[in-house]
Order: C-alpha cells, then sequence, then structure tokens
C-alpha cells in the first residue's frame, strides 16, 4: 500500500493507487446542503486535497470517484466551470512578486 506522503492532488491519488481514506459522502452533503461555508483547518491538514477532490468533483469526473461513497449517491454528475488559484507557487514576502 502505498501512502500518500506530500501528494496534494486527489486525480494523482486516485490513478496511482495512493491509499485514500474515503470521505465523499461528507463532501456530497457539503456540497448539497450547504448554503456558505469558512474552511479553516490548521497547517498540512488535507485543504489542498479537500480543494483538489472538489475541483474534480464539479468537473464532473465521475470516473475518479469509481468505487467511492459519492458514486452511489451522486446521479446527475454536471460539469461546472472550476476556477483553481494556486498561492503556492511565488514567495509573496519579496516585493514584486
Amino acid at each position: 500500500m502505498k501512502y500518500p506522503i506530500g501528494i496534494q492532488s486527489f486525480e494523482k491519488m486516485i490513478t496511482e493507487g495512493y491509499c485514500y481514506v474515503d470521505k465523499t459522502d461528507l463532501l456530497y452533503q457539503l456540497v448539497k446542503e450547504g448554503v456558505i461555508y469558512f474552511l479553516s483547518r490548521p497547517r498540512r491538514f488535507g485543504k489542498s486535497l479537500l480543494v483538489s477532490t472538489l475541483k474534480n468533483y464539479f468537473l464532473g469526473k465521475k470516473e475518479l470517484f469509481k468505487g467511492l461513497a459519492i458514486e452511489k449517491l451522486e446521479t446527475e454528475w454536471k460539469e461546472y466551470p472550476v476556477f483553481h488559484i494556486d498561492f503556492n507557487g511565488s514567495n509573496f514576502t519579496v516585493p514584486g512578486t
């Protein structure tokens, strides 16, 4: 079993066979029942993986969720436009970057 140390991409975890703890039923509940959420978690606590999972869900990538709880819950698998802004690429402490 491969453990996803440092991997933040849901798609990479699924396609390359890494260990994944399925919480997609909670993700479905968050999307279908919620209005506005503020997702606050400590550092290194899965925020990027959660956002990556949401991204793939909203892009309608049903094949990535095969065998997971959300596969049985979601019936429509609509595709929505997704804007992904990554703030990890630059050092924002340096003026002008």
